[in-house]
């Protein structure tokens, strides 16, 4: 995508701020002429006040000189206010889109895209696209019509002195290309190095318990230091190019003022130049190479911030959305799970699952095993639309699950997790994920129901018990009982246990055994689970192996195979592992 196309596209969001937006053009236009016809006052006090002594006439300019000067403060300060609300509010607008849009994306997106790159993208590169309205487009404008305004009355003053002054400018011209150029190289090496931390703090905080256990502290540190050297020089590299740039500009301005001076001092002597023009143009001068002295780090910024918006756009552009075009909205799940030939990839080569057929009836609990990778997980994830399938078709009560409204079908499914994620807040927050149309008292009795009250009550706060970062001030089994409520709460058609009971002890999981039946006999359920306490009373048992279903059937028909897999996993898994002590 080009600057143009990215600008075209940045433009659109201005639309609602639109008298912001000519109010600071407006202001643009009118400080123009106001900041350059402060010389020319100077001269004509000088010429005609001064050096011809009128002190009345002098004291009307003075006044005219002030008032023009206050005017052009408001008006600055206006024009400040103006393009930076206008800069925030756009961006305001545009963080919520791009979040906005980053919720709708597949789980097949975050599988491949690290976190910190879209930390990264809806704060940082968003900030940088502020610049855009806030230091680029009307300030650059404003800035270039002030500096022809300077021109135009530099050369209506005195020609001649307006040409030496000039004499410097190609040069200057030519120092601030090569600024704005090396600039933009080191600006995007910054923002690149700044993906990478993000990207590279956000893993490995949040796996912060992994690396202290395997001692990787040093190594991780020391990859992380490697990371922030190539960010440290990159700004460096950008300071380098500032420091030597600015004092350039000084030598080049005060040389323009040399031959000026100098040459202007002669003219004064043979008459062709007058004080008030000797006085005038020096500072004609400072408003002239002000302007260009910026313009090459503005022009800069506005580049920088178009590029950061090409950044947010390929995720807007991102098209790894559902498509959310069904029309059922409203009633029950109440009817079979149908699989008819479906099969799944997740990178659009390699199938996880192989024309997968099978049929659960309404009401009825399904348990599925398999050894890790055989696509227990993958099945779970197509009934809620996490991913979309490759081939075949599901149906739940006789409706293709592209006929359900997306929002509407994920809250008539709980899913119950091995690893359960709670954010931060209270323990009623994360039962109810904020919604406000839950009372406490729902709470309490949804808790009972599962067992968890009394753990809760427990709980410095109880309900109102602030959690840390991922409920990492639980246990295991306190986390697993919070998400238990969860699904409870939603009143689901469909209950899906992932391994829900796993990583409990025996006391904590002989808590969760009744209200799990509870749950699931008022259901149809879907379960995976390495306990045969978890799967004992499913009405039928499918085995998985490479993603074909090589098994189907009640418990007690399978585990009278002789060489089944169900009955191979049922001896040497799920009952070692229920008679084992402790697991």
């Amino acid at each position: 995508m080009s600057s143009f196309q990215i600008l075209k596209r940045l433009v659109k969001f201005i639309r609602p701020y639109r008298w912001i937006f000519w109010s600071s053009a407006f202001l643009a236009i009118a400080m123009a002429p106001l900041n350059a016809i402060l010389p020319y006052l100077t001269n004509i006090m000088v010429d005609e006040h001064i050096m011809k002594p009128d002190l009345h006439g002098l004291k009307v300019m003075a006044i005219w000189y002030l008032i023009v000067l206050f005017v052009l403060t408001a008006m600055r300060y206006g024009f400040t206010i103006l393009t930076n609300t206008m800069g925030q509010q756009i961006i305001f607008d545009l963080r919520n889109k791009v979040y906005s849009h980053i919720l709708s994306l597949r789980l097949s997106y975050f599988d491949k895209t690290p976190i910190g790159t879209n930390t990264t993208r809806v704060i940082n590169d968003l900030e940088t696209v502020n610049s855009v309205f806030s230091e680029g487009l009307i300030t650059i404008a404003a800035d270039i019509l002030s500096l022809l305004t300077v021109l135009f009355l530099m050369f209506w003053t005195s020609v001649k002195l307006t040409l030496i002054c000039l004499v410097t400018f190609p040069v200057l011209l030519l120092a601030s290309y090569v600024f704005k150029e090396k600039v933009k190289a080191s600006f995007q090496r910054v923002r690149t190095q700044v993906a990478r931390m993000n990207a590279f703090l956000q893993e490995h905080i949040s796996g912060i318990k992994t690396v202290q256990i395997f001692a990787a502290e040093q190594r991780v540190a020391s990859k992380f230091k490697d990371i922030n050297k190539e960010y440290t020089q990159a700004n460096l590299d950008g300071i380098f190019y500032y420091a030597v740039f600015f004092p350039v500009v000084e030598i080049i301005s005060a040389a323009s003022l040399g031959f000026m001076v100098w040459w202007g001092a002669q003219g004064v002597l043979e008459g062709l130049v007058t004080i008030g023009q000797l006085v005038a143009f020096p500072m004609y001068l400072a408003r002239l190479f002000q302007p260009v002295r910026t313009l090459a780090d503005k022009f800069n910024t506005l580049q920088m911030g178009l590029v950061a918006g090409g950044r947010v756009f390929e995720i807007l552009d991102n098209a790894e959305t559902a498509k959310d075009s069904g029309q059922i909205r409203s009633g029950k799940l109440k009817g079979d799970i149908v699989f008819q030939n479906v099969s799944f990839s997740y990178n659009g080569e390699t199938e996880v699952l192989k024309d997968v057929s099978f049929k659960l009836e309404e009401g009825k609990t399904l348990a599925i095993v398999g050894s890790t990778g055989s696509g227990k997980t993958s099945i779970i994830s197509l009934i809620n639309r996490l991913y979309e399938i490759d081939k075949g078709s599901i149906q739940i009560a006789g409706h293709d699950l592209k006929e359900y409204n997306i929002e509407f079908l994920r809250n008539r499914i709980a899913v119950v997790l091995q690893d359960v994620f709670l954010f931060q807040g209270t323990v009623m927050e994360n039962m109810t994920l904020k919604n406000n149309r839950i009372t406490l008292e729902e709470v309490i009795e949804a808790s009972r129901i599962i067992g968890a009250h009394e753990y809760i009550m427990k709980l410095p706060g109880d309900y109102h018990y602030v959690l840390a970062e991922r409920g990492s001030n639980l246990s295991v089994g306190q986390r697993q009982l919070i998400s238990f409520v969860r699904a409870l709460l939603c009143n689901p058609d469909v209950l899906i246990l992932d391994e829900a009971t796993s990583s409990l002890d025996t006391e904590t999981e002989s808590v969760l055994q009744h209200a799990i039946e509870k749950l699931i006999e008022k259901r149809s359920s879907i379960v995976i689970a390495h306990r045969l306490s978890t799967i004992q009373h499913a009405d039928h048992i499918m085995a998985l192996e490479n993603g074909r279903i090589v098994e189907f059937g009640k418990p007690s028909e399978l585990l009278a195979k002789e060489d089944g897999l169900y009955k191979s996993l049922y001896e040497t898994y799920f009952q070692t592992a229920e008679e084992t002590p402790g697991y």
